[in-house]
């Protein structure tokens, strides 16, 4: 009797890693990068609660349920998620109540990838003294400022050219170049302005001057592995994503470098999970930038580029699912669609005419309001090589446009 009920404890064990129905996903923040991943987590069968601050944010447009909160009250968030019961909570965003999530994860809820990695990220302050003063890892020189009294005396021990950002944002909101030090208290005013949470301080940092910049994919699996992706090259404008692709071709000595120091990193944070590690290149120098422990906007490439894409590659990790070999499929590239103004109603022209492009993919992010300046959607495309599916893509995007309705 006892060696039958071994059997069917077994048994019932292997159909609970396999019934993926069953597993229920809540979702804490429902941008553009959520949507791709409610997207992929129901073709795997899962159910998946969106929530965010904002009626019909774009994960919600597809979600099974979703609800509008905010997230950083403490009680709130632990009254929806003990409510929901998911199996595993998915923060895509910064703004949310860490103090919720670690007091949940010792009553034994799954936090992707872990409460304690969820905070090292979500603050600048966290992940960059992990790195420097922990792991002995080389960040740009760098200070933290509270108030504005001592803003110039640290501003000039960095010195200028510097760069100045709210510890805590999203897409390089509130991130400034300060080239002098009349410009010093605008881009103070500027930072805490686009603040999010409850920080209210900056970080000053050395103005790098690099020869490129990449991020590196890396999924960390429930055993401890870490599988790496091809590396995506990427820029930025004031911080905020403008293009992508992959792959990007690089020295195997500075790809080698950045995989012993992601290594370093997630050994340390030690969460199953997609995470999105930045790097600057400066002549032979590898400088440590970022890190998010989710899928990465500059990695929205793989859609096109990859076997297995980043949002599957999360999820894959996160539900303990086999991640066969991570290839490139396809050189491509990507570029942003932003909102030249701010509109209620607005629509998108010239699609028709960007689709044409051969290989192209247009993702309307659905976003209920534009705002200039805003990222509104992104294109994509393949090619031979990176040179014309960049071309493609930078061709589709420059061919819509978003207007009001007339």
């Amino acid at each position: 009797m006892k060696i039958v009920k071994k059997i069917l404890a077994k048994a019932k064990l292997k159909m609970k890693n396999y019934l993926l129905p069953n597993i229920k996903l809540l979702l804490l923040g429902s941008g553009e990068l959520g949507k791709e991943l409610v997207i992929e987590a129901q073709r795997l069968g899962c159910e998946v609660i969106a929530v965010d601050k904002y009626e019909n944010a774009p994960a919600m447009q597809v979600a099974d349920k979703y609800f509008v909160l905010d997230m950083t009250n403490k009680l709130l968030l632990k009254d929806l998620i003990n409510d929901v019961q998911p199996d595993f909570v998915i923060p895509e965003i910064e703004s949310l109540s860490i103090e919720a999530l670690k007091e949940l994860e010792k009553e034994g809820v799954k936090i992707v990838p872990n409460a304690r990695t969820v905070e090292m990220t979500m603050n600048r302050d966290k992940i960059r003294d992990l790195a420097y003063s922990d792991l002995n890892i080389r960040t740009a020189k760098y200070r933290y400022v509270f108030n504005l009294d001592s803003l110039k005396s640290n501003a000039l021990n960095i010195g200028f050219p510097l760069l100045i950002k709210p510890l805590m944002s999203s897409s390089g909101k509130g991130q400034n170049i300060v080239r002098k030090e009349d410009d010093l208290e605008n881009s103070w005013n500027e930072a805490l302005k686009n603040s999010r949470g409850k920080v209210k301080g900056v970080i000053i940092e050395e103005y790098i001057n690099f020869n490129y910049e990449f991020t590196l994919l890396t999924v960390r699996t429930n055993k401890g592995e870490n599988i790496f992706c091809e590396p995506i090259g990427h820029e930025q404008k004031n911080g905020d994503y403008q293009c992508s692709w992959q792959p990007i071709h690089m020295n195997a000595s500075i790809i080698n470098e950045a995989k012993e120091i992601t290594n370093k990193i997630l050994d340390n944070l030690n969460g199953s999970g997609l995470y999105g590690v930045e790097f600057f290149v400066c002549g032979e120098d590898l400088i440590f930038s970022e890190l998010s422990p989710r899928p990465h906007d500059t990695g929205m490439v793989t859609l096109m580029s990859q076997n297995i894409n980043e949002f599957e590659l999360h999820l894959r990790a996160l539900l303990n699912l086999p991640i066969p070999d991570v290839q490139i499929i396809s050189p491509a590239a990507t570029r942003v669609l932003l909102s030249g103004n701010d509109y209620q109603n607005f629509a998108f022209y010239g699609i028709h005419q960007a689709l044409e492009i051969q290989n192209s993919k247009v993702l309307i992010f659905g976003k209920p309001i534009a705002k200039k300046g805003r990222r509104m959607g992104v294109t994509l495309a393949s090619g031979k090589d990176v040179n014309e599916a960049r071309h493609r893509a930078d061709k589709c995007s420059s061919m819509i446009t978003i207007k009001p309705i007339d």
